[in-house]
């Protein structure tokens, strides 16, 4: 009986990590959105496509997304003109996110999903709608990693160079 075991359990061990890996979402429904600016102006984010891109959708009443603006707000700064950030606001109207985004110091740039924030953030792997969401986007536009929830230092020191690679 052992013997019997040994074999779908060696075949588990040796595929697992196959099996696991989680498959990154395309980030083509990014470039293909045409989302608000903060001046209430439609945005294409085909703009950015062929650049390196940290996209972190965020909400002004959510609090890990209030928290995770000052390391946004750093990396962006050690990385000013090889790794741009986007932050799209799952928010109805631009004026209220403009008063956010000037408060908290925001300056990087920004966009309002409107009714397209959900289908968005689902066409981008995040099935649920959860917040913070963050997709870390390549040159070649390939997302290389995601993350729900809070951002890190080490989420940051993780992407930085998978996004920088030619």
């Amino acid at each position: 009986m052992k013997h019997l075991l040994a074999a779908p359990v060696l075949a588990l061990a040796l595929f697992a990590p196959l099996v696991l890996a989680e498959e990154q979402p395309s980030a083509a429904p990014l470039f293909a959105a045409t989302l608000t600016d903060l001046n209430d102006q439609p945005a294409a984010l085909a703009r950015y496509q062929g650049k390196p891109l940290i996209v972190n959708f965020w909400a002004r009443w959510c609090g890990p997304c209030k928290a995770e603006i000052p390391e946004l707000i750093a990396f962006r700064h050690a990385h000013q003109g090889q790794i741009e950030i986007l932050g799209i606001g799952i928010e109805d109207r631009a004026e209220p996110v403009k008063d956010f985004a000037k408060a908290y110091d925001m300056d990087y740039p920004l966009f309002i999903a409107k009714e397209q924030g959900m289908p968005l953030m689902k066409a981008l792997g995040n099935p649920i709608g959860g917040l913070p969401y963050t997709l870390f986007i390549n040159r070649q536009g390939k997302v290389v990693h995601k993350k729900m929830g809070l951002l890190k230092e080490a989420d940051f020191t993780t992407a930085a160079p998978a996004l920088l690679a030619k």
